[in-house]
């Protein structure tokens, strides 16, 4: 499993989600706090056609050891039952190692996203007011690092940016479901520290990528679209669109452009 973990500077709450590489999709945020060194983390889940209470508790925690102990709970938290245990210990750090980048040599479309591990310079053009007519545009300039998980299955971008409007911190996540051989793309920011839901879920055909969702914008449902094209080995472009028509006119309000920093110290794989 992948667990991501995001802080709310609204709440000062953490959001734990977990990820199984065998389904590639997320499972709902657990939320909670530490306090006097312990933390608890709560959600709601079906189990076995019931709703129940899940508990995730980190604890004993030192600078190179820890405790994680899930629970479940069929009473509404009265009791609770411990059903997985982890220690953990922290092992010696081991240099990053650097390899050569690699195109996606699998059919099944799980090694779609290998062109992008590294760090990238971030050129962002985005609309200041999307479906209102608006043609004025934020320039944007910054840094993103994409890191692979689960052998490419699963990569993590932390991009850095600034712009007229201040500084952006933004986190992406990717899941790879080798059942449907679709992607999953989930974003977040640290002025938020959610993750959005529903995740925006497609796949590569012929060099381009495309995912779709539908979300709320201004009290209606829209539809959004994000598309990666133009990819070579030191380049590449994505795009945000949105749909308020169900997809019969789509109004672009988010260009990237990327270009691959060479120095190899600066690349994680």
């Amino acid at each position: 499993s992948f667990p991501t973990r995001r802080s709310s500077d609204l709440s000062h709450q953490w959001s734990l989600n977990f990820a199984n590489s065998n389904d590639g999709t997320m499972g709902p945020p657990s939320i909670g706090e530490f306090k006097n060194g312990r933390g608890e983390f709560i959600d709601q889940e079906s189990f076995h056609g019931r709703a129940i209470l899940v508990r995730q508790v980190w604890s004993d925690i030192t600078p190179d050891s820890h405790r994680f102990e899930q629970a479940f709970s069929d009473d509404r938290g009265k009791t609770w039952e411990p059903n997985f245990i982890a220690m953990l210990t922290r092992e010696k750090q081991v240099a990053a190692q650097t390899g050569a980048q690699y195109a996606s040599a699998e059919p099944d479309g799980q090694h779609d996203f290998d062109f992008a591990f590294g760090t990238w310079k971030e050129h962002t053009s985005r609309l200041q007011q999307p479906l209102t007519g608006s043609t004025t545009w934020i320039e944007m300039d910054g840094t993103s690092v994409v890191r692979k998980i689960w052998n490419g299955r699963a990569n993590l971008t932390e991009l850095e940016s600034d712009g007229p409007t201040g500084h952006l911190e933004l986190l992406a996540l990717r899941l790879y479901d080798p059942q449907a051989h679709q992607w999953s793309l989930t974003f977040a920011t640290s002025k938020v520290g959610i993750l959005g839901m529903p995740p925006t879920i497609g796949e590569f055909k012929n060099g381009r990528g495309e995912f779709y969702d539908q979300e709320p914008f201004n009290g209606r449902a829209i539809l959004v679209r994000f598309t990666i094209f133009s990819i070579n080995a030191d380049s590449a472009q994505s795009e945000q669109a949105f749909s308020d028509d169900g997809g019969k006119t789509w109004e672009t309000n988010w260009i990237n452009k990327y270009t691959r920093v060479k120095d190899g110290s600066d690349e994680a794989h």
